[in-house]
């Protein structure tokens, strides 16, 4: 066992109890090679993103123009999704539509990430009453339905992808802030956060130094996990017509827009429906390996 000495403590500490073990360059590509179901999760997830940053990669085809010869094509060579009621090329419009809703996705996310940890690391660290507030706050937000909570939230502030992502990510802060909680509390009570205080370490030295960084893993796990749910919330609100206006083709209203055309065009809402899905899955499972790599 290596010994440290802790700047802040003047006395010895093991650095086995400071940081948790991390596993070698040779484990992680051995757990990958072990997983090819993982790899491809990551590779749909990597299309996927960079799609919505730079969606004329993968299609030469116009979202918005109308080609009346061409409507409710079925897929092909040519048209890989097939072509709406208006002609227009499927597969470029669920790409460009990547766009406007991984913009949202991400809004929501990193909303959930920030004012979760915030409440979380308060309500765990300082204790007392504020614990008190918080909990009792958070078991209230727990308590409505995360789709109603979020219909509520959009229709104060009105349609589009801001208001969507602000009322999906209030949505999802309380499983951040509850996660967060836990482990605050968990690694607050550990000795050498004892043996840090009792050397003359302030509580805040304490948090930023060692109970910050050690809280990371779960959060992570659990924003790659909410980032599929909150795909899942903006696709239902755009179905639901809450969405950007038209033309704007977000995952959710190209589905919606499917729905007149099930009988004879049923690609319409199908491969967009599947293409959402892959997505919302990938990312579930690469939130339950990361989860396991952590153990």
């Amino acid at each position: 066992m290596s010994i440290d000495l802790a700047p802040e403590l003047g006395t010895p500490v093991a650095a086995e109890a400071v940081a948790e073990p991390r596993l070698s360059v040779g484990s992680r590509l051995a757990f990958l090679t072990a997983r090819p179901g993982l790899v491809l999760a990551g590779l749909y997830v990597a299309f996927v993103l960079v799609s919505a940053v730079v969606p004329g990669w993968f299609t030469s085809y116009d979202p918005d123009a109308t080609a009346g010869s061409d409507k409710l094509l079925a897929p092909s060579a040519q048209h890989w999704f097939g072509t709406d009621e208006l002609g227009r090329d499927l597969f470029s419009r669920v790409l460009h539509g990547s766009t406007l809703t991984i913009q949202a996705t991400l809004g929501a996310v990193v909303i959930a990430v920030i004012a979760g940890l915030a409440l979380g690391v308060v309500s765990g660290f300082f204790g007392g009453w504020a614990d008190a507030v918080i909990m009792r706050v958070i078991d209230v937000l727990l308590a409505v339905p995360r789709l109603l909570l979020a219909l509520t939230i959009v229709t104060a502030l009105g349609f589009g992808t801001l208001p969507i992502a602000v009322a999906v990510g209030v949505g999802i802060v309380p499983g951040f802030a509850r996660i967060t909680r836990a482990r605050v509390l968990s690694i607050k009570s550990l000795p050498y956060i004892e043996a840090a205080r009792t050397g003359g370490a302030s509580w805040t030295r304490v948090l930023v130094r060692h109970i910050l960084p050690n809280s990371w893993g779960p959060v992570l796990v659990l924003a790659v996990l909410d980032f599929g749910v909150a795909i899942l919330a903006i696709s239902a609100l755009s179905f639901l017509g809450f969405g950007a206006a038209p033309p704007a083709a977000e995952w959710g209203t190209l589905i919606s827009q499917g729905r007149s055309y099930l009988i004879t065009s049923p690609w319409l809402t199908l491969l967009p429906g599947i293409f959402v899905g892959l997505m919302v899955f990938s990312l579930n499972h690469i939130s339950r390996s990361l989860e396991e790599l952590q153990r």
